[in-house]
């Protein structure tokens, strides 16, 4: 990947590592449990519910995603000064944080709301697709608020190294998702089923939960760090911005790009798109431990900055892509080795357990490699310099890989296994290009 060789990681910053990263990684395995249960749960309903609660799940990251940069403004900054060793000031971009949130998440949630039953069938022209996908992410939507929220909370308490708050709270927050799944999807507990629906308002339910707890725990946790005590200089605010928009725009489109690949491979069918669904979920049971890593490895190079080491941050990025790739390449191994004991969880339908399994086996032998793309992609925004990172992420996405894909897929005729072998080729690509610019671009130069 690059001509400087790294050495082994030393025990010492593996500790440093694994304090930081485990509850963060912990956090994001319980978030795996809950997309994972939610996929099985919709998957008892049906293909359509399953496609349906797919593209819905990216659409809504698509269209919230605006404002769900701004955690990573607020990591960036928190984190910085606790390098410098201002303790009382690292609340300060959480107030800011906090306050962007609000003024642009009730606007946005507004128009998003009117605007579902209108734009969605213009994603899908399956009638069976829309009447499931149209109810679930209007339920989705009216967490907009308090998903940008806990975006900034999340930011903050890891940018501090405190990540068993944000681990507590999600974990909580999950427990009450799958009960209300249980409740409203099926209509347990004398409540009406509601599909689709039901999963969709239970999820949101979950989220304002989380706010709550969240905002509990800061009110006892960071008053002396500076929380609600005022909010952040114009300047703050102006770098909370500049480091949150190119990542929401990253974000942003990164969504939209799942977004148009579900649309893509529901030229080839609707077995084909239920099937995508189900590979995208179980693989990001795999990705999401990586990108806790990398939200450990954004915390890390924020404060080795601070600190004035530039240096050690950029050493920080590779000794945590280093865990990275074992943990990736261990959670794969499932998928290679039992990929129609893992699928036969989410479907009953052989035909589309069939479709599944070959690409499933290909992620499994080659998701090792994803860990240090995302792990670098974090640490450049934990640099403060997540415009670097966006315009590789979303240049190699829209530029090269949707339209080869759709050229591979409905056009040629290779099928999901055709979209999913130039899918792995592309994201090869984006990893080669992000280590290389981890070791030798400037990007320890930028100020926040």
């Amino acid at each position: 990947m690059t001509d400087v060789a790294q050495p082994p990681l030393p025990t010492s910053r593996l500790k440093i590592i694994l304090i930081l990263a485990l509850p963060i990684v912990g956090s994001m395995v319980s978030q795996n449990i809950l997309n994972l249960v939610d996929t099985a749960m919709v998957g008892r309903i049906g293909p359509n519910a399953l496609a349906a609660v797919g593209i819905s799940s990216f659409t809504n990251f698509m269209a919230i995603a605006i404002i769900l940069g701004l955690g990573t403004g607020v990591q960036a900054i928190a984190s910085r000064r606790k390098g410098e060793g201002k303790e009382n000031e690292t609340a300060i971009p959480l107030n800011g944080g906090l306050f962007l949130a609000l003024i642009m998440g009730l606007p946005l949630t507004v128009i998003l709301y009117v605007v579902v039953p209108f734009g969605f069938p213009l994603l899908v022209d399956d009638p069976a697709i829309v009447k499931e996908g149209v109810p679930y992410l209007q339920a989705r939507i009216l967490g907009t608020i308090a998903i940008a929220i806990n975006y900034s909370f999340r930011g903050f308490w890891n940018g501090i190294s405190m990540p068993m708050v944000y681990m507590r709270t999600l974990v909580v927050m999950h427990v009450i998702n799958i009960f209300l799944n249980w409740v409203l999807i099926f209509g347990n507990l004398g409540a009406p089923a509601l599909g689709t629906e039901g999963a969709g308002i239970a999820t949101t339910i979950s989220i304002f939960v989380g706010t709550a707890l969240y905002a509990t725990q800061a009110w006892h946790l960071a008053r002396d760090k500076g929380f609600l005590d005022r909010l952040p200089r114009r300047e703050t605010l102006v770098s909370i911005m500049r480091i949150s928009i190119p990542a929401s725009i990253q974000q942003f489109f990164f969504a939209a790009g799942f977004t148009a690949l579900f649309l893509i491979i529901g030229k080839i069918g609707t077995a084909e798109m239920a099937a995508a669904s189900v590979l995208m979920n179980i693989s990001q049971a795999a990705f999401l431990p990586g990108l806790g890593l990398g939200i450990a490895c954004a915390s890390l190079v924020g404060q080795a900055l601070g600190r004035g080491e530039p240096e050690d941050a950029k050493a920080w990025g590779w000794d945590v892509t280093k865990l990275g790739i074992l943990v990736m390449g261990v959670l794969g191994l499932p998928m290679l080795l039992v990929p129609s004991l893992l699928l036969s969880v989410f479907l009953t339908d052989q035909t589309i357990i069939d479709l599944a399994r070959p690409p499933l086996m290909l992620v499994g032998a080659t998701i090792w490699f994803e860990a240090i793309s995302m792990i670098l992609l974090s640490g450049l925004q934990g640099a403060g310099a997540a415009r670097i990172g966006a315009k590789i992420s979303v240049g190699l996405q829209w530029l090269l890989f949707l339209p080869f894909a759709y050229v591979v897929g409905p056009v040629l005729g290779y099928g999901l296994m055709g979209v999913w072998m130039w899918f792995i080729t592309y994201r090869l690509i984006t990893t080669i290009i992000f280590a290389s610019v981890w070791q030798f671009s400037k990007w320890h130069n930028i100020k926040v």
